[in-house]
């Protein structure tokens, strides 16, 4: 295993992490398929089903941030696979809540961890 996706997991073990002490309740992690990759599936705490995306990077100052690395290809991606995802599960959507796409960054810097999470984008 690299270190990248190392340093991959962990991010969104932290964000899975941050998630729960927010309320959310997780659906699904690491869900690859044929038409794409979404790191998190949850239930918001008002009941919207949220697709997460989660960008890492470490050092003190990294080169480029998690921000930085959704870039408008990334997110027309991930607005695809959560639509396609969406489309197949209606039970999580009942209620007319929707659903949203969210961008979790997480920076890790020796010992600490600043999560940033950024809904609706």
């Amino acid at each position: 295993m690299t270190k990248q996706i190392r340093l991959g997991i962990l991010g969104e073990n932290l964000a899975a992490e941050y998630l729960r002490k927010k309320g959310y309740g997780m659906v699904e992690r690491n869900c690859r398929k044929k038409w794409g990759e979404l790191d998190v599936v949850a239930i918001s705490p008002d009941k919207k089903l949220v697709f997460v995306e989660v960008k890492t990077v470490s050092g003190i100052d990294p080169k480029i941030t998690g921000e930085d690395q959704m870039t408008a290809s990334k997110i027309k991606k991930f607005k695809r696979a959560a639509k396609i995802y969406a489309d197949g599960c209606g039970q999580l959507l009942a209620g007319e809540r929707g659903w949203q796409l969210d961008l979790i960054t997480v920076e890790l810097s020796k010992n600490t961890a600043r999560v940033r999470h950024y809904q609706n984008i």
